[in-house]
């Protein structure tokens, strides 16, 4: 147990130090291997390589595809366009909700969080210009929108850590509706007003918008923007495909990029271009990604781990109390919601939904009590985290203050409100 907190502190400080995932990560999977007494090539070889390349394998098409996706809406002008639209509907100086309105929207529709960053970040970058806004508040805003109560909270939200309860509670996605409502409310408004206060802080101190790499916007870019239903109309097929077609994943984002294709097919120039910097991008983002990953597979397999898995899942105070902290708890270990989700259920869901019948608890409770506390576990070395980096170009240092209060703090207080809720039987 010891060898795992030491390791975990070591990844957490350096990644907020700034150092790259990439060595950090197996350096720390080798504390915990020398300190747990397990062989530290075996470790590495087999049980980080593992997980690194089985998470490259099961993501990196959909970080492929998300990508060059996300890139053609750039260069089209398609994002842009959107960007402006939903600037004038909010207004400029509301840069923030354009952004986690537009991030909110493709997270509930059932678009991959991950593909949720690569479009919403040419979005973000137009209308935090507009409104002169620091890009340090990007990664915070990005994460509110998409990592939280859309990922979680909200009934009917078509992500996987909405999915996953239904499998072991007997429910379904609109599970605890009134409960994700409200506990949603809180992870969206609470979110919101702390970025706004974060934005308005920075400004007064005389940061402002920055180009990307220092570079100064092209003008000549200005007014050469496409129609704004064409640029819509791209995010909206992927959305439709995945949730009324019921298509793979590859499938609408390949349907998008190739709609992308069509609508701006006087801008082909730009195509190869943007293809090949999406390709890079992707590999940037699911290698630190898998990285985090592979130490999380070394966790898992540390001599230790099972005692600490068995703990965590007897904690007394109440059935909602132990499932909640269980998950919430592995989710920051393993660097993954789906993850510590997974660990949790596995072991003890069918206990835990034979004790809610035996109790006469509702099970829905138990499902978004799952999902809530799966998603307040965003700690520095958090997968989805380094993508947002990857993606965005800021830093640990730029924007994690932000991001441990929109992603872990305020979805934490929400998990406690929804336990609370439990216990009066509001559902």
């Amino acid at each position: 147990m010891f060898a795992i907190i030491v390791g975990l502190i070591a990844l957490m400080v350096m990644a907020y130090l700034g150092w790259s995932i990439l060595w950090i990560a197996p350096v720390a999977a080798a504390i915990v291997a020398l300190l747990s007494g397990m062989d530290i090539y075996t470790a590495f070889t087999s049980d980080f390589m593992s997980g690194f390349a089985s998470f490259a394998r099961d993501f990196f098409p959909v970080f492929l595809f998300g990508a060059v996706f996300g890139k053609l809406m750039e260069v089209t002008g398609s994002a842009r366009t959107v960007a402006s639209f939903l600037s004038k509907i909010v207004g400029k100086e509301r840069a923030i909700l354009g952004v986690l309105l537009g991030a909110a929207i493709l997270t509930y529709g059932g678009v991959s969080l991950f593909v949720v960053v690569f479009v919403m970040y040419p979005l973000a970058l137009n209308l935090f210009r507009e409104a002169n806004i620091s890009r340090k508040v990007i990664p915070g805003t990005i994460v509110l929108g998409a990592f939280t109560f859309t990922m979680t909270a909200l009934p009917g939200t078509a992500q996987v850590q909405n999915y996953i309860p239904t499998q072991f509670f007997n429910t379904t996605m609109m599970a605890a509706p009134i409960m994700g409502i409200v506990t949603g409310l809180i992870m969206a408004v609470g979110g919101y007003f702390y970025l706004s206060y974060r934005a308005n802080k920075l400004t007064k101190a005389g940061e402002g918008f920055t180009e990307p790499g220092g570079e100064e916007k092209k003008e000549e870019e200005e007014g050469k923007d496409p129609n704004v239903f064409l640029s819509f109309l791209p995010l909206l097929a992927v959305v439709i495909s995945i949730n009324v077609m019921n298509l793979e994943m590859l499938s609408a984002l390949l349907i998008g990029i190739v709609l992308t294709f069509i609508l701006n097919i006087k801008t082909f120039k730009k195509f190869t271009g943007a293809m090949n910097d999406g390709a890079k991008g992707a590999v940037t983002a699911v290698v630190n990604t898998g990285a985090a990953v592979g130490f999380g597979a070394v966790v898992k397999n540390a001599p230790a781990f099972p005692a600490i898995k068995e703990a965590l899942l007897n904690i007394k105070g109440g059935l909602t109390i132990s499932d909640a902290l269980s998950t919430q708890v592995l989710a920051m270990i393993t660097g993954s919601a789906s993850g510590g989700m997974n660990i949790t259920l596995n072991a003890l869901g069918s206990e835990y939904y034979q004790q809610a019948l035996d109790m006469g608890l509702n099970p829905e409770i138990l499902h978004r009590i799952t999902a809530l506390a799966s998603g307040a576990s965003i700690l520095p070395h958090n997968g989805a985290l380094l993508t947002v980096f990857a993606i965005t170009g800021m830093t640990h240092k730029d924007s994690y203050k932000d991001i441990f209060f929109v992603g872990l703090l305020i979805p934490f207080i929400a998990t406690v409100v929804g336990i609370l809720m439990s216990y009066v039987g509001i559902v």
